[in-house]
C-alpha cells in the first residue's frame, strides 16, 4: 500500500491506522505560530463506526488503503443482515442493515448498489443517487391552494415522512427521491400514477414518464 505524508490526508481518504482501517472525514490543516504545521484529522472507523480524532505532522507517514468498488444486487433481507449478488460472478454476501443508517428504508428489492471491498472484506455501501418512491399517505388539496405557494408533509411507500412537498402531490404518486449531503433527501419531480407507467427496476428511474 502507498505511503503519504501527513499534509496529504484528503477528505474521503482510506487509512491504515493503528491496525484499522479508517475513513477521513474532515481534515483540517492547521499551521501554529510555534512548531510545524500539522493536520487535525476526525476519522470513522470503517469496520465498527468509531470516531478518531488524530493529529499528523508533515512529516508522519500513513498509509493509503485502496478499496474496491463492485456492483451488487439486492435480493433480500434476513435476520438483520442484507444478502447481494455480484451480476457478473453471482457470488453473494451479507451486510449488516445498520450499515446503511436512514438510507435502509430506499434499499429497494432488486436494486444494484455499489459495494467496497478491502480486499475480500465488505466495508461500505453506497445506494444510487436517484430513488422512485411512491406516495402512500398526505393531506387532501385544500381549495385555493396551489403548487407555486403550498406544501404539505406526506409519507412514503417505505415509511419515510417527507416534511415538505408540492401540494398537488398526492396518494400514489410517484416521487424522484435525489440524495444530499445536508439532509436525508428532497423530492426533484412527481407524476400521477398510470397504466402506461414504465418503470425499469433495479432502482433505476423511469424509462418514461406518463402522460
Amino acid at each position: 500500500m502507498p505511503k503519504i505524508n501527513g499534509n496529504e490526508i484528503r477528505p474521503g481518504n482510506v487509512l491504515e491506522h493503528e491496525g484499522g482501517l479508517w475513513a477521513a472525514v474532515k481534515v483540517d490543516h492547521v499551521k501554529p505560530g510555534k512548531g510545524g504545521a500539522f493536520a487535525q484529522v476526525e476519522m470513522r472507523n470503517l469496520r465498527n463506526g468509531s470516531k478518531l480524532n488524530e493529529r499528523f505532522r508533515s512529516a508522519d507517514k500513513v498509509e493509503k488503503v485502496r478499496l474496491e468498488q463492485k456492483d451488487q444486487q439486492f435480493l433480500y433481507e434476513s435476520d438483520g443482515m442484507l444478502v447481494f449478488m455480484d451480476a457478473e460472478t453471482f457470488d453473494q454476501i451479507e451486510l449488516p442493515a445498520e450499515l446503511l443508517g436512514e438510507r435502509r428504508p430506499f434499499l429497494q428489492d432488486g436494486m444494484t448498489i455499489v459495494v467496497e471491498f478491502y480486499e475480500e472484506e465488505a466495508l461500505n455501501a453506497s445506494l444510487p443517487q436517484k430513488v422512485v418512491c411512491q406516495v402512500a399517505e398526505t393531506e387532501p388539496v385544500v381549495k385555493g391552494q396551489t403548487a407555486a405557494n403550498s406544501f404539505k408533509p406526506a409519507i412514503l411507500d417505505n415509511g419515510v415522512k417527507v416534511v415538505f412537498i408540492a401540494v398537488m402531490v398526492l396518494v400514489n404518486y410517484f416521487l424522484v427521491i435525489t440524495w444530499f449531503p445536508a439532509c436525508l433527501c428532497a423530492y426533484e419531480r412527481y407524476w400521477r400514477v398510470s397504466k402506461d407507467f414504465n418503470y425499469c427496476g433495479l432502482g433505476g428511474l423511469p424509462t418514461k414518464p406518463p402522460p
